[in-house]
């Protein structure tokens, strides 16, 4: 006899778990019982689902490092019990909680699945039900030998399965809220649930799921554009604290020649902030060297980020100075390392 499943849903807050106040027409956090009564099918298929519950629920633009110490607890602190995970979240920072947990959680090998919607779940139109329901079916698939069929980190909306540090938000309004503009969906729901095995990540299953959630928040991002100030970017680079900048360049990776430029960048590094390249197109790979105007980059230090999305590498760099806070030059050579499929390195 097939063993049944078990899922634990985890809320955490979002459009997902809101209602419609019927007097007021205000959006509302739905306590538990409300929620569940939205969706009487949770508890109709043969799939075993438990629910908990964030207090309060968390709009998803108050997610911070710690609320992601709290989810990666959550799976950390059940994982024996049950087979996976789907996390409910708010869709404006969901690739980065997705990015944050896929860091903290080391050799996963059970699904945990990030998912929301666009409209709440009392709305006649909702995504929420569907999103859910094909969440929960996903983190409960197991193949032939019993073994979880996606054991990572990953996000589902409406009808795609992306990893969760490939993904960013790309739509406010439509129900194809998120794209993973650099890796392949893992899997696409229709009337069944087409997996992609080759582009699934597999860890070794004798390693134990280990816990790792110290991060160090002085990161920041500098977005490069035409007319940019030698006195903005110096103030941004004399940050107090500042230990790891995302520069956000033009391209494969290119940026102004000014010598002003080099010299402020150039004058970071030696301070000991790392400074990663990223591209600001959503599609393709930073390329240092292809083109003159980032030869300076270069030579002053910049390391490259390749194809890893913003939102990855805040996260990566919170992750790994706060895992060690002591040793930049390890954390400079795991930042142009591929640790979780997060990023292209060839």
């Amino acid at each position: 006899m097939k063993k049944e499943s078990k899922v634990l849903v985890i809320l955490t807050g979002g459009t997902i778990t809101m209602v419609c106040d019927r007097e007021s027409g205000a959006l509302l956090p739905a306590d538990m019982e409300t929620f569940k009564a939205f969706v009487p099918e949770l508890f109709t298929s043969d799939i075993h689902i438990d629910m908990e519950a964030f207090t309060p629920l968390l709009d998803s633009s108050d997610v911070n490092p710690e609320n992601w110490a709290r989810m990666a607890h959550a799976v950390y602190d059940h994982y024996a019990d049950y087979d996976g995970f789907v996390i409910l979240h708010g869709t404006d920072t969901m690739s980065y909680s997705a990015s944050a947990l896929s860091f903290m959680l080391e050799n996963l090998n059970k699904p945990v699945v990030f998912t929301g919607s666009q409209l709440p779940i009392g709305t006649l139109r909702s995504d929420a039900k569907e999103n859910l329901l094909t969440a929960i079916e996903i983190a409960a698939a197991k193949d032939e030998d019993g073994n979880a069929i996606v054991p990572e980190v990953t996000l589902f909306f409406e009808d795609k399965l992306f990893r969760g540090n490939r993904t960013t938000k790309r739509n406010a309004e439509h129900f194809s809220a998120f794209n993973s503009y650099n890796y392949p969906a893992l899997a696409k729901a229709g009337v069944h649930i087409t997996y992609q095995p080759h582009l699934i990540r597999y860890n070794n299953l004798t390693l134990p799921l280990r816990l790792r959630v110290q991060t160090d928040q002085n990161v920041g991002v500098l977005k490069l554009f035409p007319g940019i100030q030698e006195a903005f970017v110096k103030q941004v680079l004399n940050a107090p604290g500042l230990r790891g900048l995302v520069l956000e360049t033009f391209g494969a990776g290119n940026a102004p020649s000014s010598e002003w430029l080099y010299r402020l960048l150039h004058d970071a590094v030696e301070r000991g902030i790392i400074i990663v390249n990223k591209t600001q197109c959503n599609t393709g790979s930073v390329e240092m060297g292809l083109y003159a105007v980032s030869m300076n980059l270069l030579k002053a230090g910049v390391i490259s980020g390749y194809d890893i999305t913003t939102e990855a590498l805040l996260t990566k760099m919170m992750y790994l100075l706060g895992e060690n806070p002591d040793n930049p030059e390890t954390v400079k050579e795991l930042l142009q390392k591929d640790l979780c499929g997060e990023v292209t390195i060839e």
